[in-house]
Order: C-alpha cells, then sequence, then structure tokens
C-alpha cells in the first residue's frame, strides 16, 4: 500500500524491537529515565504501585508483571522531572495556550502550586490551600441549589478519593456525577444489569488460559490494553481460536511479538493471535452476532429432526434463562438479507464463526469501545450475552462475558458509588452509618451536565481530574459551557485545555500521581486501592519523590473542599485525609463484599468482589439470565451513509502513542503515520477518489441537521484496510464532529464510533 508524507511502512507485528526503542523514547523524553525505570519496576506488583494506565486484570497467582509499552508511557509521563510552576502562567495567558497542542500543553510536565484564575490578566496566579479551600466552599454554599454543581470523575481517581468524593457531593445535596465511563462503557453497565443483574463481566484473568474461542470485539488491545496481547497469545499458542471483529485491521491483532520472550527477539519473529480476522461494517456487529445465533437454531433444530443431542445447554435454559422463546422468534424472523446487508459480512464469514463457536466447550466474549459508541450498543452488548446463554457459557471456567474497560479505575469508581442514579439500597446505608440525609433525585450524567451547564441551570463544575473538555463531544459546546460557570475546579497532575476556558471564578489544583509517595502528617505512608476489569481489588502505594511540595493528594484536596463547604460535624474529613483505612472502614460498612476491606487487600494481588453471576446467581427481575428479543437497528449509519456516494461514517479512536485523552506523542507506529496526528484513514479505492475529487488534505464535515456547523480542519489522507465508505482518525482532534445530540439508546453514550461526515478540499492557504 502506498506511503504518503509523514509514513512510513507499519510495523510487522505489536510488540517487539519497536515497542522497546518506543519505551526509551520516553524513558528519556521524561528527562528522569531511572526514576522511571526503576518505578516500572514496582508497577503492578504487590508492594508496588497500580499502573495508572489501562484496567487490564492481574493474575491471582504468581508475579503480574509484564512488559507494557502503555504502560512505560503512562509511567514515564507522570515521573518526568519537566514542571509547569507559576512562572509558566506568568509568561503565559490563557487565550495563547488554547492556541497550543494538547500535546504540547501536557509535554510541559507536573503542575506544582495551587492556582486561581485572574481574569483581568487572564493568568492563573499562585494561592494557598486554605485560600482555595475557603473560596470554593462560599462559592458552592452561594449556589441557589446543590444541583447546580457537577461533580465530574476520571477514570484514574481511586477507590477512595471516589468513595469521599461521592460522599461530599451527597452530604452537600446532589447526585450529579458525570463520569467518564458515561462516555465508554455506560452500554456494559445497562446491558448487563438486564442480562445478568451486575454491570460487569464475569470472567477472571485466568479463564484465558482455559477458554477454547475468544471472540475479541471492537477493541485494539495493542495500543489500549497491551497487555491482554500477551493472554490473547498465550491462548492462541495452545489452540484457541481467537476471533476479531473489528472495521479497522489493526496489527496488534494480527501479530505479537514478546518483548519478553528473548529467542523471539533475537530472531525478530512473531507469533499469530486472531484466528479469524471479520470486518464488519460500523455498527454491524448486532447483525453479525444475530447471523451465528440464526445458525446455531437452525443446526440444533436439525440435531434434534435427526435423533441426536441437542446443541444448546437445555439444562442452563432451563434452570437460569428467561425469555429464550422470544429471542429465538426474533432471530427465526430476522432475514439473511438484514443480517448480511447490515453486518457487512457474507455468509461463509457468519458460517465460519458459527462454527468456531459450536465448537468449543468454553467461550469468552469481550469488548471495547467499538462496540459501546453506538446508537445500538446496548441491544448489541444483549445480542452478544445471548449467543453465551445459548451454551451455558457463563458461570464456569474459561467462559463468559469480559467487558474491557478503559482507565486504570473506571469500574472502581462506579463500584464505590459514583453513580447518577444511585440504587437505593446504597443511600439507605449512607443514611444508616453517616446519619445524614441523602439526596434521592437523580442527577446528571455527561451529556444532562453540559446541556445543564450550557443553559445556564448548572453554575460550578468540579472535576477529579481528566479533561473535560476534550473528552466529550462538540467540543466548542462544551468550551462555551465551561466558561459560562461561576465556578470551575480542576484537580490534575498536568495542564490541559479543560483548564483553560475557567469559569468566572477558577482553580487548578495540583495533586500527587499514582506513582508518588503520599504520606500524612505523622509520616505514614498511605496506600489507595484499584479495581480492574474482572472486579480483583489491589492496593497501589508510589515510590516516586513528589513532583512538588505542595502537591496534595486527590483525597487531601477533596476532603479540604468538604470541609469548607459542608462542614465536619457530621463527617470527619480531615481524620479520612489522615488515614485512608478510615476511608476503607466506611467503604467496607456501607458496600457489600468490602468486609475486611484492610486486611485482605493488603495481601498479595488484593481479592476479588463476589459477582453472583459468574456464580449463575442473577439478581435481575426474573431471578434469572434474561435474554433480549429487540430487532436489529431499522438502519445503522453505515447504512444511512450507503445512500449517498458523498457521505460515510467516521469513527474516532486512539493513536498507539496516547492513552483517552492524554497524547504521549505524535507517532502511530502500528498504523505506519509518525510525527502527526491531523490524518483520516481511508480505504484505498474511496482514498483514490477522493484525492481526484478534492487534492491530498481535506477538511471533515458533519452532517447532523441541528443548526450546528461541526467542522474538523485539514487533514492528510491516509490508506488503510477498513471498509469502503468507512473513514477513522484521531481523538480528541475530531471529537468537534460528534453531536452532543446524538447518542446510545438507553445509555447516552456519545455515537463516536458512528458520526456521518462529509469531505470539502482544504482551500489553499
Amino acid at each position: 500500500m502506498a506511503q504518503s508524507e509523514g509514513s512510513t511502512k507499519r510495523s510487522s507485528a505489536a510488540g517487539g524491537w519497536g515497542a522497546l526503542k518506543s519505551c526509551g523514547k520516553h524513558l528519556l523524553g521524561s528527562r528522569a529515565p531511572l526514576t522511571g525505570a526503576r518505578a516500572l519496576l514496582k508497577a503492578n506488583q504487590p508492594d508496588g504501585f497500580d499502573c495508572p494506565g489501562c484496567a487490564w486484570g492481574d493474575p491471582e497467582h504468581g508475579s503480574s508483571f509484564e512488559f507494557c509499552e502503555n504502560g512505560v508511557k503512562a509511567v514515564s509521563w507522570e515521573a518526568t522531572d519537566k514542571r509547569t510552576p507559576p512562572a509558566f502562567f506568568a509568561k503565559h495567558t490563557l487565550t495563547e495556550l488554547r492556541t497550543w497542542s494538547d500535546y504540547a500543553l501536557e509535554g510541559e510536565g507536573r503542575l506544582t502550586h495551587p492556582l486561581r484564575y485572574d481574569a483581568a490578566s487572564d493568568r492563573y496566579l499562585p494561592v494557598s490551600w486554605d485560600a482555595a479551600f475557603a473560596e470554593i466552599g462560599a462559592e458552592l454554599r452561594a449556589l441557589e441549589h446543590p444541583d447546580q454543581a457537577e461533580f465530574y470523575t476520571s477514570g484514574r481517581a481511586s477507590n477512595e478519593a471516589a468513595y469521599i468524593y461521592q460522599l461530599f457531593a451527597r452530604a452537600y445535596g446532589t447526585n450529579n456525577f458525570p463520569d467518564c465511563s458515561n462516555m465508554c462503557h455506560e452500554a456494559s453497565g445497562v446491558a448487563l444489569i438486564d442480562a445478568i443483574g451486575i454491570g460487569k463481566g464475569t470472567v477472571l484473568l485466568e479463564d484465558f488460559e482455559k477458554a477454547d474461542a475468544i471472540f475479541c470485539v471492537g477493541q485494539n488491545p495493542g495500543t489500549n490494553h497491551p497487555r491482554m496481547l500477551g493472554d490473547l497469545r498465550r491462548a492462541a499458542e495452545r489452540g484457541a481460536e481467537v476471533v476479531v471483529l473489528n472495521p479497522v485491521r489493526e496489527r496488534g491483532l494480527e501479530r505479537f511479538a514478546d518483548p519478553q520472550n528473548t529467542v523471539e527477539m533475537l530472531r525478530g519473529s512473531s507469533r499469530p493471535i486472531a484466528s479469524h480476522y471479520l470486518q464488519p461494517r460500523s455498527g454491524g456487529d448486532m447483525a453479525a452476532f444475530r447471523g451465528i445465533a440464526k445458525i446455531v437454531f437452525a443446526r440444533d433444530a436439525e440435531a434434534l429432526a435427526a435423533g441426536r443431542p441437542s446443541l444448546l445447554d437445555r439444562a442452563f435454559l432451563e434452570h437460569h434463562t428467561a425469555g429464550l422463546d422470544a429471542y429465538r422468534a426474533a432471530v427465526e424472523s430476522t432475514s439473511w438479507e438484514a443480517i448480511l446487508d447490515q453486518s457487512g459480512l457474507t455468509m461463509d464469514a457468519i458460517t465460519a464463526m458459527a462454527d468456531v463457536y459450536l465448537g468449543a466447550q468454553r467461550v469468552i466474549a469481550t469488548w471495547a469501545m467499538g462496540v459501546t459508541q453506538h446508537r445500538h450498543s446496548v441491544a448489541t452488548i444483549r445480542e452478544i450475552a445471548n449467543l453465551l446463554f445459548l451454551r451455558g457459557h457463563i458461570g464456569r471456567p474459561g467462559a463468559g462475558l469480559c467487558p474491557v474497560r478503559g482507565h486504570s479505575n473506571v469500574q472502581g469508581d462506579r463500584t464505590v458509588g459514583i453513580n447518577e442514579r444511585p440504587p437505593a439500597a446504597f443511600l439507605d446505608a449512607l443514611e444508616r452509618h453517616f446519619g445524614i440525609s441523602m439526596p434521592r433525585r437523580h442527577g446528571h450524567n455527561v451529556l444532562a451536565a453540559i446541556r445543564a451547564m450550557r443553559d445556564g441551570t448548572s453554575r460550578a463544575f468540579i472535576g477529579l481530574g481528566g479533561n473535560f473538555l476534550r473528552a466529550t463531544p462538540d467540543t466548542p459546546v462544551v468550551a462555551q459551557a465551561l466558561a459560562s460557570c461561576r465556578l470551575t475546579v480542576h484537580i490534575a497532575t498536568k495542564l490541559n485545555h479543560a483548564h483553560l476556558v475557567p469559569g468566572a471564578v477558577g482553580y487548578l489544583l495540583p495533586c500527587l500521581g499514582r506513582t508518588e509517595i503520599d504520606r500524612n502528617a505523622e509520616g505514614k505512608v498511605q496506600i489507595v486501592t484499584v479495581e480492574d476489569s474482572m472486579s480483583m481489588v489491589h492496593g497501589s502505594g508510589g515510590i516516586n519523590k513528589p513532583a512538588s511540595k505542595e502537591l496534595r493528594s486527590e483525597i487531601a484536596i477533596i476532603a479540604g473542599i468538604a470541609a469548607a463547604t459542608v462542614g465536619s460535624s457530621a463527617i470527619d474529613w480531615a481524620g479520612f485525609a489522615a488515614d485512608y483505612d478510615r476511608i476503607r472502614e466506611a467503604i467496607a460498612a456501607t458496600i457489600p463484599g468490602f468486609s475486611g476491606y484492610n486486611t485482605r487487600v493488603r495481601k498479595p494481588r488484593g481479592f476479588m468482589l463476589r459477582n453472583l453471576a459468574a456464580e449463575r446467581v442473577f439478581e435481575t427481575a426474573t431471578n434469572r439470565a434474561n435474554f433480549s428479543a429487540e430487532a436489529l437497528p431499522a438502519e445503522t449509519e453505515h447504512q444511512i451513509a450507503g445512500k449517498s456516494k458523498d457521505t460515510f461514517v467516521l469513527q474516532t479512536f486512539r493513536s498507539h502513542d496516547q492513552y483517552n485523552t492524554t497524547i504521549y506523542g505524535l507517532d502511530d507506529r502500528y498504523r505506519g503515520v509518525y510525527g502527526e496526528r491531523r490524518v483520516v484513514f481511508a480505504h484505498p479505492d474511496d482514498l483514490a477518489e477522493i484525492r481526484d475529487r478534492l487534492g491530498e488534505r481535506v477538511d471533515i464535515v458533519g452532517t447532523h441537521e441541528d443548526g450546528i456547523t461541526r467542522r474538523a480542519e485539514d487533514f492528510r489522507l491516509v490508506p488503510f484496510d477498513m471498509p469502503r465508505g468507512a473513514l477513522a482518525g484521531y481523538y480528541p482532534e475530531l471529537n468537534v464532529l460528534v453531536p452532543l445530540s446524538t447518542y446510545g439508546e438507553k445509555s447516552d453514550t456519545p455515537t463516536s464510533k458512528s458520526v456521518l461526515v462529509t469531505l470539502e478540499a482544504r482551500a489553499a492557504a
């Protein structure tokens, strides 16, 4: 495939020497390579810290140290010796900084002092912690109603920080908890709660060692959770079938070279991952799984007619499920014409997947945001669960459902109460333990919070980590919403674009990172805890010297704001900040599954939260695993776009030098792009036609008809192996094209994987 300027040949495999060279580059770029290397030896260790990158699980047995390129990037990014002190802000106005790239802003290094926005000079100025807490508390108390405040949470926050954060907001009087999970895996939680009674997966990492088949849907582990590649490779090596469904052909799912395998590194060899790599149209996964089920039902009927045993797990279906007949009727009434057109797959491809499914005794289905960021994501996940139910692939070794979360503690934050729709039992427990009433009215998720700030019904925004402006859809609308607030507060380690649109009163409060030592006033080293995608809870204690003596932990900052806002008569906020064991005691007293928290989390590997669905106990309305009989979507965006030769379906994704909105570098080695990010990928035949009409560089224009013009300017066209009619490119640059008004049914998740766009010629400069 021809390469253009700024591109070179793609890596032949994930991992390998390219990964090692990249790690060296990022460690040296941090200007603290020895500190970073030392820290890496303690990443994901029983006596070390949890990697601030992805949420892929750690095994219960043995050492969990595994090479992970993204882990190296995350650690070196945080352990850098670069600093962004008050003197930096004395040189640069916020107006100027808004012209900088995301990469340039975070490249300035760690924030060192608490800062307050000064509108007269358009700069952040240093402020004392006590003054900051006092004014923030006064501003929150001055709001007309607590529901005028939004409390955002990033998935990097620990269980302890998230717990006292939700406790503070509820003591203040609101359930407004817009959370990063609203933008990524909300559909998984909604779908799985209805299907199996819990919004989590049902597998352990050890199940990947026992599975006969793994369906890997809508995810790119090579970039997003590289340690997963090792588990997939080991599964493939022992003969498990790995079936990949992804519109874009990702290198990490094709081949993987293990950087810890000396012989393999010396030979320059690699091993295949996928036994079957299928490229459905964007949004076509539900139809693909419906097609597999259609074949399964047909073959089961043939087996029974011939007097052979059923292909279904009749005992499981009879004793543990509800709704099978309605689902089977829905499948049999769905035409093959609809399935093939919507999925974009051939009959042979779907038959091959059905053969794998029927030939396996233990099946895992795993997915990520390629599934969750569509209008019909909830229905798609229900369809995946339906298929696993048919042969009883729930609640036994080597089988189950496995949504792979993004940031390291997205799942834990929800477990400890970051939820705009909290269960009544949880609020009851908080009231009993703390002796104060809790708000019962449902609060705002991310999209509702944006609308409320935009419309002026919310007047304050508190951000516990993250980059709210760049992670959310409709970037200019969100910027206007934040800037219109009376109060904005950001708790962060580095500068990002969300900090550059402050409210009338704006604070930027620097916190400790996951890799840094956290001592209380008596010198005791504190630990925090996180929960991974496999429901394992484990401790994390930093080992590096803090970037600045002025830094405070997220917990200490939340406690300081809480005390200044609601007082300490009912809740001892200072006590929580002084000893995190007290927070864990409160969690154990109010959330099932955490009894003995402080003891259990100090054991190697921590402990697993009980998952009743994994025990075939389903806490649903029927007390069974529920089939869904939902019809296929009337049309996917890909089918809509197919009616016009000028309309495309755009999906946003990460580059390889990126994690969420954090940009570690400007390379995407696995896709062959170097030194730039303003690129748009297209099928080679589509690209040739586009170039003939529009030239080498284009503007991407949204087609959503709501009166808002959405345009991403000056992107270079790059050929890639993907379906015709599809485009792909990086967020956050392309988030300007994702409409606030398009979102997942039942999940409210932005539809970032299915945006309708057209292309226009880039005007000459």
